[in-house]
């Protein structure tokens, strides 16, 4: 056999797989990141088996043991991974098997690597979203505090990026609020999705052994087993929701980083962004950088592009697994590390930001920005609307000839004489 390939399948290979094609075939590389949730669903594959009578007590404490030594070696930085073996599962069972004989090789009765694989991934990305949605939270809990502190602070709405109406910073804030709100029920719903055990698929076609999926999906606190064994192995909708979740949410802190960035300029000099958020010129000495909001801003290109990524991968797939599959997990980790970092950052910087409460309401004394107030006091003197709207764009047109803002001159007296 040792001339031949790997030995945990290479029973029917007559040659040994081409060393460039082990290595382009070979995935360990990034999905050792899954080696926790590897060992955990064998520990409760383990368990079942024994619960079913498969493997003896004896066998199962062997098992246990011997993961748990592994999963020390790993964290210590000890265990030697081999490309050879092709991935996390292939590493951890022969390493399992090392240790403590043939009962090593008796942990995958009844399971493949298709639906250990699909189970890992769940595991992880169940994992990982409610990391997401703690940071979520706490990006929202920060908002919620810096819109109760500026509650009372005026600045102008925009429409179009030109001045609308006064409003309140708190009041801006809470938009931003409202916007994370959706995407934290997005993620919970999400997670439904992701919860549901593929394990006891095997390959494809489920397995002759009598296991106990119900119980592994308790063991593995799983709402559910799957449905259908085909679909158990082949499925990826939940990481694909999971990227559309993670781009929406990108799409969202782009717009609060766009402003975040105009608030922080010279030009509008609304907001102060504290020093450990920013950067430098090498060049010019004077310059503050906002480069957390910009960065957070140019993230959302690769989350958005790890979506379509997935949906490509996924496109035109045959039932059941393919090795296309495989491609599913460096966008859906980075896409994972990116939303973290992101959120991190934002729930550290936000409560930091200081208002600078006299020039925001300045700029909402410019620009025209109390016209509609005015023609609402004209309503309620009973002017028509309509009517009420055309003097108050004749008295602002005068007030552009004139230079002068309706905010620091009372233009009422010719708006009503217009009338």
């Amino acid at each position: 056999m040792s001339n031949k390939t790997n030995q945990q399948w290479g029973g029917r290979f007559s040659e040994p797989t081409d060393a460039f094609v082990a290595r382009f075939t070979a995935s360990v590389d990034f999905d050792k990141r899954l080696y926790k949730q590897d060992i955990q669903g064998s520990v409760a594959h383990a368990r079942m088996l024994t619960q079913v009578g498969v493997l003896t007590q004896e066998e199962c404490d062997a098992i246990l043991r011997g993961l748990g030594e592994i999963r020390v070696e790993i964290e210590r930085g000890e265990f030697e991974w081999s490309v050879a073996l092709e991935d996390v599962h292939m590493n951890i069972e022969a390493a399992l098997t090392h240790k403590i004989g043939v009962i090593g090789k008796k942990l995958h009765t009844g399971r493949s690597r298709n639906d250990q694989v699909a189970t890992d991934i769940r595991l992880y990305l169940r994992d990982e979203t409610d990391l997401i949605l703690d940071e979520l939270s706490r990006l929202q809990q920060g908002l919620l505090e810096l819109a109760e502190r500026e509650a009372d602070t005026i600045m102008p709405g925009f429409t179009h990026l030109q001045t609308a109406q006064p409003v309140t910073f708190g009041h801006h804030l809470m938009a931003w609020f409202e916007m994370l709100s959706r995407d934290y029920e997005r993620f919970v719903d999400c997670r439904k999705r992701i919860n549901i055990l593929p394990l006891g698929a095997a390959a494809l076609a489920g397995t002759t052994y009598p296991i106990d999926r119900h119980y592994t999906a308790e063991l593995l606190k799983f709402s559910a087993p799957a449905g259908n064994s085909l679909d158990a192995v082949s499925d990826r909708d939940f990481a694909i929701e999971f990227c559309a979740a993670s781009s929406v949410l990108l799409m969202h802190m782009t717009r609060m980083s766009e402003e975040l960035v105009l608030w922080a300029s010279a030009q509008f000099n609304f907001v102060d962004l504290p020093d450990r958020f920013c950067t430098g010129s090498s060049i010019m000495p004077q310059k503050k950088n906002p480069d957390v909001p910009e960065l957070v801003r140019g993230k959302s290109g690769r989350v958005y592009g790890h979506l379509f990524s997935l949906l490509t991968l996924m496109k035109s797939q045959p039932l059941a697994y393919n090795k296309d599959n495989q491609e599913d997990k460096e966008p859906l980790f980075d896409t994972v590390d990116t939303v973290k970092g992101c959120l991190r950052a934002f729930a550290d910087m936000v409560p930091a930001l200081q208002a600078r409460k006299e020039v925001m309401r300045e700029a909402a004394l410019r620009g025209f920005s109390t016209a509609t107030d005015l023609a609402d006091y004209l309503v309620r003197k009973g002017v028509a609307f309509r009517d009420a709207h055309e003097v108050v764009g004749l008295s602002v047109a005068y007030g552009i000839r004139m230079g002068k803002d309706l905010g620091r001159w009372n233009c009422l007296n010719y708006s009503s004489s217009r009338a």
